[in-house]
């Protein structure tokens, strides 16, 4: 890459850095639940349009996503994916005001150097990663028909080249049974918690049969309203993990029969909803990934292998991996002791900490999309380690 391009798009960033963190600690300090985003949205989509790139929301299906491009000559196409809902009661726990700067920040940086692109550079405001797989909603309604690489960072207490993915499904568990005083009369009723408990039970049993990285967790979100009152209705909300989509598709219906079970064994009705979205595992492009490795490098940054890491999460950038060449690094925001989906990272998203990490986010991803959009041989060989990759990741 010229280095006069490199220095461009380093400069723009850091000229904008005090916006940009402006902007982190804005969505930081008003957190969204999945499909609410409406602030981060308005501020994302209005900072983009005071810099003069036009922009559309409520795109590809859902609400509370946006989208703007710029070209420079022909060429492939760069999309930049934000994130930015939060998590119930502990709010950016996993740092997504930081994904989201990261993207904005490598956009306005590509921006200053546009012209002398060959391709486009598109930035796409994804809505729900947290819980309902937005996504995989907006692939459905055409999100990343025509693009040929997707880049996006995510915050954590290391910096890894990429995150260790499983495949996740989600289920919701609704027992129903027949109300009845516990203590006159409990032979009249029908106890739908011990259903829901029963069915607890034969998945903590389950646990002990499955693979190492295979996982279910839940919880109970209704358990009756008094304990004088047999329960007639209760519910849960499960995860189920695996480390591809054949073995995730395996596991689901042992889960399921553990649901009919409890119903089985306690006399009750029950609803197993499983979720619209599985999120898949992550295929890393690692032609990409080795080109954003070397750009952070460059920023000072040592990265741990993903084995040295240990333990997996899951995202619906799995699922954007499957169909187009894609990145989903790690770059430390807060110390290596420190883990997302704790409340201890909320406080580190809000700090100087997580605000360097947004900023170097946003350069490394600007530098990787540029060199890919200016050298045809990463191009053919980001191409050639998708296509090996397909099913095999």
């Amino acid at each position: 890459m010229d280095k006069s391009i490199r220095r461009s798009i380093v400069e723009r960033i850091d000229t904008l850095a005090d916006d940009l963190i402006a902007v982190s600690r804005a969505i930081h300090a008003n957190p969204e639940l999945a499909f609410r985003e409406h602030f981060a949205c308005e501020l994302l989509s209005r900072t983009l349009t005071e810099h003069d790139l036009p922009v559309t929301t409520g795109v590809y299906s859902l609400e509370t996503s946006f989208e703007t491009a710029f070209s420079g000559a022909s060429g492939p196409t760069v999309a930049l994916l934000a994130e930015y809902d939060a998590l119930p009661g502990i709010g950016h726990a996993c740092g997504h005001n930081l994904i989201a700067t990261a993207a904005l920040g490598a956009t306005l940086g590509l921006q200053a150097v546009g012209a002398k692109l060959p391709g486009t550079v598109k930035l796409l405001g994804t809505p729900a990663e947290e819980k309902g797989g937005g996504k995989e909603l907006m692939a459905r309604a055409g999100a990343f028909n025509g693009i040929d690489a997707a880049l996006m960072i995510h915050p954590a207490g290391v910096n890894l080249t990429t995150m260790p993915c499983i495949c996740v499904a989600e289920v919701e568990v609704v027992y129903h049974g027949r109300s009845a005083h516990a203590s006159a009369m409990p032979h009249k009723g029908l106890n739908a918690l011990d259903g829901l408990l029963l069915a607890y039970q034969s998945i903590s049993n389950l646990r002990q049969h499955i693979r190492d990285r295979e996982r279910i967790h839940g919880i109970v979100t209704d358990g009756g309203q008094a304990p004088n009152i047999v329960p007639e209705r209760a519910a849960g909300e499960f995860y189920v993990r695996a480390v591809n989509e054949r073995d995730l598709a395996a596991l689901k219906p042992r889960v399921q029969a553990c649901f009919e079970a409890g119903a089985k064994g306690s006399g009750c009705e029950v609803e197993v909803n499983w979720a619209n979205v599985d999120y898949l595992d992550l295929n890393t492009n690692w032609p990409l990934a080795e080109t954003f490795q070397r750009h952070g490098e460059a920023l000072g940054r040592e990265f741990l292998t993903p084995e040295k890491f240990g333990g997996a999460g899951s995202t619906d950038m799995g699922n954007v991996s499957h169909l187009v060449p894609s990145i989903h690094p790690m770059l430390a925001a807060a110390p290596p002791k420190v883990v997302i989906h704790n409340p201890e990272f909320t406080k580190w998203a809000g700090s100087e900490m997580g605000d360097l990490a947004a900023l170097d986010g946003a350069k490394t991803l600007a530098l990787t999309a540029a060199e890919y959009l200016l050298d045809k041989k990463l191009q053919t060989a980001t191409r050639k380690a998708f296509e090996v990759s397909k099913g095999l990741s």
